[in-house]
């Protein structure tokens, strides 16, 4: 890696975080802990109404109150997308604890190996992602936390991806200026667009293996990142 930037931005979901399967451990939770039995079928519906209503809205969990009032809410939609006989016997409490229990994040293989060579070369290392404020805390149980250099989260700043705000945020963390700064995300819109609007370079993470669209340089795994930055024009060295 001859060349580096100032401070590496990483989007959260997709890049360093996998969501497991929920709807497989929705179903588990139910029965386990409530004695409830829903199908296959029904809770994928059900998780995929709470996931639309908690995209629609995260930015609102801006801080302890707000994010408990947050997650009854989506419990609320989850549960409004549930079979009558199963929603009938679930009342708000146990479909916040059922919805908490099914949701478990888990770290890419090629993140750890690759946020440790970069911090080895003094890159600074900020997570810029559109997530309530409990991002911090997901990044502490999967033990990222130590490998990074700050958080800053849609809802609390007020401002979500593309916006350049949350990109400018970040830069200030880091102590650095856009031209110094490489952005690393799976979303056009929100991470290849945001940061090409806030002046900093980005790379498109395709964990598929898909193609990018043109004129973005696009990667399938973290590992393959520091060939990738060696791609990019005019990278300031620190």
């Amino acid at each position: 890696m001859n060349r580096l930037p100032e401070a590496l931005l990483l989007d959260a979901l997709g890049t360093l975080l996998a969501l497991n399967p929920p709807a497989p451990r929705l179903r588990q939770v139910l029965t386990d802990q409530f004695g409830v039995s829903i199908s296959e079928r029904d809770a994928e519906r059900a998780v995929g109404a709470e996931i639309a209503y908690y995209r629609s809205h995260l930015d609102e969990g801006r801080d302890a109150r707000t994010l408990a009032a947050l997650r009854k809410r989506c419990a609320d939609a989850m549960g409004e997308a549930l079979p009558s006989q199963a929603r009938e016997r679930l009342d708000s409490g146990t479909l916040v604890s059922a919805l908490l229990s099914s949701l478990e994040f888990s770290v890419f293989d090629d993140v750890r190996p690759t946020l440790r060579a970069f911090r080895r070369r003094g890159v600074a290392l900020i997570v810029v992602s559109n997530w309530d404020v409990s991002l911090p805390d997901v990044l502490r149980r999967v033990e990222l936390s130590p490998l990074l250099d700050g958080v800053v989260t849609s809802a609390a700043l007020g401002s979500r991806k593309p916006a350049t705000a949350i990109f400018e945020r970040a830069l200030g963390m880091a102590g650095t200026g856009p031209g110094h700064a490489i952005h690393v995300g799976d979303s056009i819109v929100e991470d290849i667009e945001g940061a090409r609007g806030a002046g900093v370079k980005a790379i498109l993470v395709r964990r598929d293996g898909g193609r990018g669209p043109a004129g973005v340089i696009t990667i399938s795994s973290l590992a393959e990142l520091p060939r990738a930055i060696e791609c990019l024009p005019d990278v300031a060295k620190p």
